[in-house]
C-alpha cells in the first residue's frame, strides 16, 4: 500500500468516528503502517504533520473514559466539510461552468460540485478549458495561514521577512500574497512564485486581520519581471487631479498644485508609455537610473538612422 492510500484511509477514520481514536486504535483500523512500535510512530507522526500541512484539522483530545487520561485523535467533520451554502439550481449552474472551462493545475472541480449539490446540465466531458490556473506548493501553506491568522516567514529578494497574510489574489496569472510586513511596519504584496525556498507558518491566531486592504491591483508598469525600480514621477497641476484619481490616491501636492507619484516599476517599457501620455505635463524625478534610460530612448527614437549604402 501506497503513502498516499494510506493517508486517505487515515483522514477517513478520523472524519467517522464518533470519539477521539488513540494512536494504537488507528494503527489496527488503518492498513500500511510498519509493524514495529518505533517505525510506526515515526511514520504516524509524519502522516499526520503531512495531513496538517494540507489543512486536514486534526484535533488532539481527551478519550472519555479513559483512566489513567489518553488523548486522542480525530477530525470534526464541522471543522473539515463546508457548511451547505443553499445554491439555487441556476447558481449551481454558473458553478458547473466554471469549473468545465478553468482547470487548477492538480485539482478538479467535479467533486467539489458533487459536494456542493451535484453538476447540472450534464458532466464537463468535452467542455474546452479556456484558462489554466497556476499552482504553488508553497501556495496551500499561505492560504492555510490567511484562514488560521498566522504569521509567516521566507525569504524575498534576499532578505528575511515576518508577514501577517491577509489575502490571496490571482492577478493577470500569478499569486499574491498580501499582508501587513512587521519589519517595514506597513503592507505589502508579495508574489508567491518569487519566494525563495519554503514558507513557515507559525501557530493560529498570531494577529488580528486588518479590513482595510484592498489586495493586489497591479497596472501596467507594474506587469513586468525585471528587478523593482521605485520611481517618483513629478505631475503638474493641469493633470494633477486625473494622475491622483486614476494612478495613486496617496501622491503628495506641491504648493503650486502639481503632485508626486511613487509608483513600483518591473516593466520599464509600460512605465515610459505612461510617462509620454502626459506629454510635458510630467517629469521623472528619480531614480536616476530610470530617468537617464527615458532619455536614452527619446535620443534614439529622435536620432534618423544613417542610410545604407
Amino acid at each position: 500500500m501506497g503513502k498516499l492510500e494510506r493517508l486517505l484511509n487515515l483522514t477517513a477514520a478520523l472524519l467517522e468516528t464518533e470519539r477521539p481514536l488513540a494512536a494504537d486504535e488507528l494503527r489496527r483500523r488503518v492498513e500500511g503502517y510498519p509493524p514495529a512500535d518505533a517505525s510506526f510512530r515515526r511514520a504516524f507522526e509524519r502522516d499526520k504533520d503531512d495531513l496538517r500541512e494540507m489543512g486536514v484539522p486534526i484535533s488532539l483530545e481527551p478519550i472519555p473514559g479513559s483512566d489513567p487520561p489518553i488523548e486522542g485523535y480525530r477530525v470534526r467533520k464541522s471543522d473539515y466539510y463546508l457548511d451547505d451554502p443553499g445554491l439555487e439550481p441556476d447558481e449551481l449552474a454558473a458553478l458547473h461552468l466554471a469549473a468545465s472551462a478553468v482547470r487548477i493545475e492538480g485539482l478538479g472541480g467535479a467533486e467539489a460540485l458533487r459536494k456542493l449539490g451535484g453538476t447540472v446540465g450534464g458532466d464537463a466531458e468535452g467542455t474546452e478549458t479556456i484558462v489554466s490556473v497556476p499552482t504553488d506548493p508553497r501556495l496551500a501553506i499561505v492560504f492555510a495561514a490567511v484562514a488560521a491568522r498566522r504569521l509567516i516567514t521566507f525569504g524575498y529578494r534576499g532578505e528575511l521577512r515576518a508577514v501577517e497574510p491577509w489575502r490571496l489574489d490571482f492577478v493577470r496569472g500569478r499569486w499574491y500574497v498580501t499582508g501587513f510586513d512587521r519589519a517595514r511596519e506597513d503592507e505589502r504584496h508579495f508574489r508567491i512564485d518569487r519566494i525563495d525556498g519554503a514558507v513557515d507558518a507559525g501557530p493560529d491566531g498570531a494577529f488580528e486581520r486588518s479590513g482595510a486592504t484592498t489586495g493586489v491591483r497591479l497596472q501596467p508598469w507594474q506587469l513586468g519581471d525585471e528587478p523593482p525600480r521605485h520611481a517618483r514621477l513629478l505631475v503638474d497641476a493641469d493633470q494633477a487631479a486625473w494622475a491622483v484619481h486614476t494612478i495613486a490616491p496617496a501622491a503628495v501636492e506641491h504648493p503650486d498644485g502639481s503632485v508626486e507619484l511613487e509608483l513600483a516599476v518591473t516593466n520599464e517599457a509600460a512605465f515610459r508609455s505612461l510617462v509620454l501620455g502626459f506629454g510635458d505635463h510630467a517629469e521623472i524625478l528619480g531614480p536616476e537610473t530610470l530617468r537617464d534610460d527615458m532619455i536614452q530612448w527619446l535620443l534614439a527614437v529622435a536620432t534618423p538612422e544613417a542610410p545604407t549604402r
